[in-house]
């Protein structure tokens, strides 16, 4: 049995019937919903993590990427969450790299906001610290929703590491923005600059 088939297994032997009808109504997996289209199993956060920390080092790249690609939402973020655990523990810069690259060319997988809030601050916002951030940029001026939202979400990491000036610069560009689910995200990142520059906050409102 592949990894990729291990680890699907192991999933759905921790399928909750009452989880399965919940979560698509939850995550809004329902027509005109911000998830229209996406298939929920029924598997709680902790059983995905526990499943991820059992098979992240060894499952290769390429069966990461045809996890990221299957339809069920829980085979996604269990991929998201093994690529985190990857990134973390790498102390191999071109490992990093790669893992980052896998993200990037499956980003279309990382469409809905628990997605990105699991992936985005700990993939893409430390591969992007000493580097060019211009795709962030990118993905905040396009129309994707979920691009959007792993724009600001990914300058998490930068804050925590006491740089403001991209999440405040990003935050511009999308503070009139229609949707919810991206207002939420540039306060939860604005509310995290206040906490530790509250002048900083203060004067960007």
């Amino acid at each position: 049995m592949s990894y990729v088939e291990e680890i699907k297994e192991e999933l759905k032997k921790c399928i909750k019937d009452e989880k399965a009808a919940y979560l698509p109504k939850f995550f809004q997996a329902f027509e005109g919903g911000y998830g229209e289209g996406d298939r929920f199993l029924g598997v709680v956060v902790p059983d995905q993590r526990k499943v991820a920390r059992k098979h992240y080092k060894l499952v290769s790249m390429r069966d990461i990427e045809k996890l990221l690609n299957e339809p069920y939402h829980e085979y996604r973020l269990t991929a998201l969450f093994i690529m985190v655990y990857k990134f973390e523990k790498s102390k191999d810069e071109k490992e990093k790299e790669e893992i980052a690259n896998t993200y990037l060319d499956n980003i279309e997988a990382v469409n809905n906001w628990d997605l990105v809030d699991a992936s985005a601050p700990k993939i893409l916002g430390p591969f992007l610290w000493d580097k060019n951030k211009d795709i962030l940029y990118e993905m905040a001026q396009t129309p994707d929703l979920w691009k959007q939202r792993i724009a600001i979400m990914s300058t998490f990491y930068f804050i925590k590491q006491g740089e403001f000036d991209d999440t405040l610069k990003i935050a511009k560009i999308l503070l009139n923005h229609e949707h919810d689910l991206i207002h939420k995200a540039v306060g939860w990142m604005l509310r995290e600059i206040g906490n530790r520059n509250f002048d900083i906050e203060y004067d960007f409102l």
